[in-house]
Order: structure tokens, then sequence, then C-alpha cells
């Protein structure tokens, strides 16, 4: 017997679902360019994040041998082409929308725009501490462990000028990438933590100004195969990773993340004033019991303070919109 089609049942034409997707890519992708706000929690709040890890984790070998087959329509719905186009496009329109203005914002008006940062990453550090749940010797030890090295590692004297490499961008690409798939974590913090968030920001400036030079072409290209290398080698690892050890995984995570605020206090000072290029500069931190209290330092913690509710008001709408449960994650098993 053949299905008859149900004319009473609701569901959107092909084109409404497009530009739904659209819209949620451009969400996400003003999202992904503010560091402490997490792509991962918009599209949990956008109803979407179980499908897109789902999608992303399914670029493997499997498909390969679909495409190799010349199954280009199988291949097309196991990774579920018809949301990550629009969804793609989307993520990519609103980087560039609002990339310019986060360069212009940490050139002109740095120790605002880290205070915002700062509270916004504060925020995303308790929320990540709750994904751990009923904490354990062993998880706070993981915790402990991550702060440490996240301050080691945003200390090194090879940060504060971070190495000028095509290997390095790529290598920032491959790393930042995996946040997508992390609610709470954010690929541009960690862009921020590795020195290379100006740089990248200033290039989407370029775009739009139509300035782009022969080493800004290859910039992108190389952080762009860091991320596509970065998401189809690391997506699998840390899908597995959230199903089975969520609380270990969190644990270090937010360790990772309390360690690194180090590197976005908003009270520092310019050592290199001679310098005028700035991504060339260095900034040592100012201990809060140096800074003045004025006008400019109640400011300064105002920002920080209404960052991180934001971020928490963020968050709470994603809880309501849908909770992620580890065995909500799709298993290797079932791909």
């Amino acid at each position: 017997m053949t299905d008859q089609p149900d004319h009473n049942r609701r569901e959107p034409i092909p084109s409404q679902a497009d530009f739904a997707n659209l819209g949620r890519g451009l969400l996400m992708g003003g999202a992904d360019i503010i560091p402490g706000v997490s792509g991962g929690t918009v599209a949990l709040i956008l109803g979407i994040y179980e499908r897109l890890v789902t999608a992303i984790s399914h670029v493997d070998a499997k498909l390969v041998s679909l495409v190799a087959q010349r199954k280009i329509r199988d291949a097309a719905d196991r990774i579920d082409l018809r949301l990550l186009i629009p969804l793609g496009i989307g993520i990519l329109s609103g980087v560039i929308a609002l990339g310019s203005v986060m360069h212009t914002l940490l050139e002109d008006h740095r120790q605002l725009t880290f205070a915002a940062f700062f509270g916004m990453i504060s925020a995303s550090c308790y929320l990540v501490f709750r994904l751990i749940g009923k904490p354990t010797g062993g998880n706070l030890a993981l915790l402990a462990g991550g702060v440490v090295i996240a301050y080691g590692i945003v200390t090194l004297p090879g940060l504060k000028t971070p190495p000028d490499a095509l290997w390095y961008v790529f290598l920032c690409g491959a790393v930042a990438i995996c946040a997508m798939i992390l609610p709470g974590i954010s690929g541009a913090f960690i862009l921020l933590v590795l020195g290379k968030y100006h740089e990248i920001t200033g290039i989407i400036k370029e775009v739009l100004k139509l300035k782009l030079s022969v080493s800004s072409v290859m910039t992108v290209i190389v952080f762009a195969s860091g991320c596509l290398i970065g998401l189809i080698s690391f997506s699998k690892l840390l899908r597995w990773l959230l199903a089975h050890k969520t609380p270990q995984t969190m644990s270090v995570l937010c360790g990772f993340m309390i360690g690194s605020l180090y590197k976005i206090w908003p009270f520092q000072i310019d050592t290199t004033p001679e310098i005028r290029e700035f991504k060339y500069k260095h900034f040592e931190p100012v201990p809060l019991t140096d800074v003045p209290l004025n006008g400019q330092l109640l400011l300064t913690i105002a920002v920080a303070v209404v960052s991180a509710i934001a971020v928490l008001m963020l968050e709470r709408l994603g809880t309501k919109k849908e909770t992620i449960q580890p065995e909500s994650l799709p298993s290797d098993e079932n791909s």
C-alpha cells in the first residue's frame, strides 16, 4: 500500500526551514565571535544541538565511502547537508558582521572589552562547573590540574607574542573549532588565549573593507583548514567523552577556563608603548589593589557584572529550551 501524504499535518516547506536555519546560523555566528558566549549554548537554545553534533560526527570513513560510490544523495543525508549549508552560511555571515566590531572594541576600548570578556567567561566557568554534577575528589583534582596547566600555558613567554607562522594559525583553528560542540566553551575565548583573536578579527575587518592581502588570504585558508581537520578529527572523541565521561571532561574544561582568566584580566598596562601595531604589543596585568579607585574602575566592574548576568540569563533560556543528557548524544554504534 502506497503511503498517502497527510494534508492535515503541518510541516514547514523547505524554503521556510532553510531560512530558519540561516537565521539560527546568524545567531550562532554572532555568538561564536564573542569570547564567553558559546555557539554550542546558542545551538542548544535554538533546539538544534544534538542534530548538529550528529551531523558533524558523521564526517567519517563511511561518508567518504558513499561519495566514492557516487551515492551523493545518501552522503548528503548522512551529514544532514540540508541543515549544514544554510547554517554554515548564517554562521559565516554572523562572524563577519560582528568580527569587525569586536576588533575595533579591542583596539580602542581594551579595558572595558576585556571586562565584558572576563565577566562572560567567569559566568561560563560557573555553568561548566554545574555540568560536573556532584563534585568528587577525583573531579576536583582534575579541575585543579586544569587550572594549573592552563595558567602555565597562558603565562608562557611565547604566548605574549604568539608565533607569526601558518602552522600556529592551523593549530589555533583546529583547537578553537572544537568549542562548537561544547556548551559553555567559547571558541573565540580559545583564540584569545592563544593570542590569535585580534589577528583573525582584523582579517574580518579587512574583508568588509575589501582590502585583503595575499598574507591574509593565506591565513584564512590555513585557519579554515585547521578548523575542518580539527572538527573531523576530534568531534567523535569529544562526543564520546561527553557521552561517557561527562563529569571528568567538564572538570578539566572548567579548570582550563578558570586558569585562563589571567589572560583577560581587564586591568593591564601597555609595556610596549613604542610599538604601534597592536598584535606585537605586550600587556602586563595590574593587581586590583594597585588600580586607582575612580569612575573608570567602577564602570569596568559594572561591565563585567552585567556581562556575567547576560550569560547566566542566556543559559537559563537554553535550559528551559532543551537539556543535554549524556545518554541523549548519539553513540558510534548507532552511526
